[in-house]
């Protein structure tokens, strides 16, 4: 059995609670009491309730005069705190609610009106104020006793807030909703996008989610809710023309009044009602108004508006300018111009001050931001850093690098123009070259460094020329003698006034930027088998590509190393031979590494397999190889004078034997220039490498060739011999 009692299982309380009592009056138990019903009218959705439900019984039931009057009142504050609501906020979203209270809003005024309606035609042949004060007040102040100002001022009003405001704000909303939509797909992505990135975290990403939607909510909702406003002043102008047909016809018909009576007295009071419902529809179509247009501005209407039209300083000065010029028209009354002249011309004055100070302190803040730190202790280890290629210049000579008199830029220009021009001729990339100043240097001097060793010196002089004979003699000139620092030529500085002179006698005239870049060309060109690096051949042989690249994994470490590789290009560079066909050297090293590991006989053996291009390299412009041979009887010499075995092979010559040796080779390349002739010493592949390493001490150019490195198809002249 069940342990409630009847009243507990019908859903009343208990049989033993106390019935609840109110002001000492026993209420009938299962009754909520007074107080608990007055918490729940406190809760918003009820009262939200009953708010909308008193709306919908005004529509229906009469109300008399008074409570119309509180009505009218509470729809003027209303509107007018949705006005100042529109205007505060920071960004249309604060005020999401904005098309609910807009139908609220409508809603109420339409109530107002039918009640309005009712008094009016009700009531109206009692007088002015048969449809309460409010209503009275506001015809007999618009009217001022003369219905036709009345209607025209009505009409005014209707046409403001129907054709202006209405249809701008309808217009608007309309267009802000549209883009909003068709934004919105991309907005998320990039939501999206910031989240992939780590830029925001997934609370962050969910926040923006919820607010782009809320935003297109919001737009879309206002796109009809604007249609609300439209409505609401169409009704307003079709009520006001039916209660004045209306009324003039009951008056007339029923109440046994005149038709002026009847028209002054029904007018004052349709117009009267117009201009209560109208007003607030009026500022609440304002509020729509702002609230849409604000979608682009941010912060409060008063702020916005106030930075943006003070922003131009010369915007507020020509309107000062205006009104100074239309205050001294004919007839126009100074005394309101000029003083709008000054208040504007103030603005400006102030405005631009602003600005000015604005500027200073961003400008302040970005020369702090951009102050150099303190500089810090370098670390130890940059001591040891060491430039492959530098140039240090006297005082004299800065002006070829920081620009000055037009060098500077010329100077770097050849420069970049040099290592292209070496890449393509030795194959190799020349290492950045560092240019600083010493002051320890003469003020026209200049030293060229390799690896911070003296490598070539020598002396130019702004603004000056260098001048050569091309055949060797001395230049008839005024100027300062010197010797070019690349080939040792005797050459005259002067001064620029004599280089068109010089140019017509037929000498070779050079700017200083030109002469340094020669110089930098002749000592990288000599050196450059040094500068040649083990990760400058590993980067050679990693941008091998297609089926030379296999080559490169078959040798590569198996046969020889990347050291082994780079010593074998160094050697070859030694004798400016260039690199460039790195794919036939390859192949010269794997046949070679199948019987030596020796890399200046690899060497040799791979300047065979480049006997096309060092004979090309050699050719004289009639296209033929100049040949100064090495006779037998020298052959034989060196022969007997190589010692040891295999790599171990060395020259053993009587100093006596290598002083005839160097005459005669002099002898014979002096000759041979005499000639018009720059030609190659021609030996056996056995005695190359020994015979090279004597000439290359008196004759670093002189080129020394093996029999094996002559092409085939080579056309030979033999302009001497040793």
């Amino acid at each position: 059995m069940s342990d409630l009692t009847p009243g507990e299982a019908g859903g009343g309380v208990p049989a033993t609670a106390a019935p609840e009592r109110s002001g000492g009056v026993r209420l009938p138990a299962g009754l909520p009491s007074i107080a608990g019903m007055w918490d729940t009218i406190k809760r918003g959705e009820i009262a939200l309730a009953l708010g909308v439900m008193i709306i919908l019984v005004v529509l229906i039931l009469p109300m008399p005069a008074m409570m119309l009057d509180l009505f009218l009142a509470i729809s003027i504050i209303f509107s007018v705190l949705i006005l100042m609501t529109g205007l505060f906020i920071q960004k249309p979203l604060e005020f999401s609610s904005f098309p609910t209270v807009l139908l609220i809003a409508t809603m109420l005024r339409l109530a107002l009106n039918l009640a309005s309606t009712r008094l009016i035609l009700a009531h109206g042949h009692e007088g002015t104020g048969a449809a309460g004060q409010v209503i009275q007040a506001f015809g007999h102040f618009v009217m001022g006793g003369n219905f036709i100002i009345g209607i025209i001022v009505f009409s005014i009003l209707v046409i403001v807030n129907f054709v202006v405001i209405t249809k701008g704000s309808g217009r608007i909303a309309e267009v802000a909703a549209r883009f909003t939509l068709d934004a919105m797909p991309g907005k998320q992505m990039a939501v999206d996008a910031d989240l992939s990135a780590g830029l925001i975290d997934e609370a962050t990403a969910r926040q923006r989610r919820r607010e782009l939607e809320d935003e297109s909510s919001f737009f879309g909702a206002m796109d009809g809710a604007s249609k609300f406003v439209r409505g609401d002043a169409i009704a307003g102008l079709l009520i006001t023309f039916i209660n004045i047909v209306g009324g003039i016809i009951i008056g007339i018909a029923q109440m046994d009044l005149s038709f002026s009576q009847a028209a002054t007295t029904y007018t004052l009071l349709t117009i009267g009602d117009g201009l209560v419902s109208q007003i607030p529809a009026l500022i609440v179509s304002t509020a729509a108004g702002l609230l849409v247009s604000k979608a682009g501005v941010s912060g409060s209407a008063d702020k916005a508006l106030a930075q943006q039209l003070s922003g131009y300083p010369k915007a507020l000065g020509m309107s000062s300018f205006v009104m100074v010029t239309l205050a001294m028209l004919p007839g126009i009354p100074m005394a309101p111009f000029l003083a709008l002249a000054g208040l504007a011309g103030y603005l400006a004055f102030r405005s631009s001050r602003s600005q000015q100070v604005a500027a200073a302190e961003v400008a302040q803040a970005e020369v702090e931001a951009s102050a150099p730190p303190p500089p810090a202790e370098p670390p130890i280890t940059d001591a040891l850093k060491m430039d492959e290629l530098r140039i240090e210049l006297g005082y004299a000579l800065l002006p070829l690098i920081n620009g000055q008199g037009g060098d500077g830029d010329q100077l770097t220009q050849q420069i970049k123009a040099l290592r292209r021009q070496l890449a393509a001729d030795l194959g190799v990339v020349m290492p950045p070259v560092r240019i600083l100043d010493n002051i320890q240097l003469g003020a026209n001097d200049y030293v060229i460094k390799v690896k911070e060793v003296a490598a070539g010196q020598g002396q130019l002089f702004p603004n000056h020329f260098m001048v050569m004979d091309p055949q060797g003699g001395q230049v008839k000139l005024p100027g300062q003698q010197t010797m070019e620092p690349t080939f040792g030529l005797p050459a005259t500085w002067v001064e620029a006034q004599y280089r068109e002179d010089a140019a017509l006698r037929g000498y070779t005239v050079v700017d200083p930027a030109t002469v340094l870049a020669t110089h930098l060309t002749e000592t990288i060109r000599g050196n450059v088998s040094e500068l040649l690096t083990y990760a400058d051949v590993q980067k050679l042989l990693q941008e091998i590509t297609g089926e030379q690249a296999k080559l490169v994994e078959d040798i590569v470490p198996s046969q020889i190393t990347v050291s082994g590789i780079q010593r074998v290009l160094q050697a070859l560079l030694a004798e400016r031979i260039s690199v460039r066909d790195l794919g036939t050297i390859l192949e010269g090293i794997a046949e070679a590494t199948g019987f030596t590991r020796n890399p200046a006989t690899i060497a040799e053996h791979v300047r065979s397999r480049l006997a096309r291009q060092i004979s090309a390299a050699n050719q004289a412009p009639g296209g033929y190889l100049p040949l100064i041979a090495l006779s037998p009887q020298w052959e034989q010499a060196f022969l007997e004078a190589i010692v040891g075995e295999g790599d171990e092979r060395s020259l053993a010559m009587a100093p006596s034997k290598l002083q005839e040796f160097v005459r005669l080779v002099r002898e014979a390349f002096e000759q041979a220039a005499q000639a018009g002739e720059v030609p190659v010493l021609l030996t056996s592949p056995q005695t190359r490498p020994f015979v090279r390493s004597i000439v290359e001490r008196f004759r670093a150019h002189t080129t020394v060739m093996s029999q094996n490195e002559v092409h085939a198809r080579a056309r030979l002249k033999t302009v001497g011999s040793v």
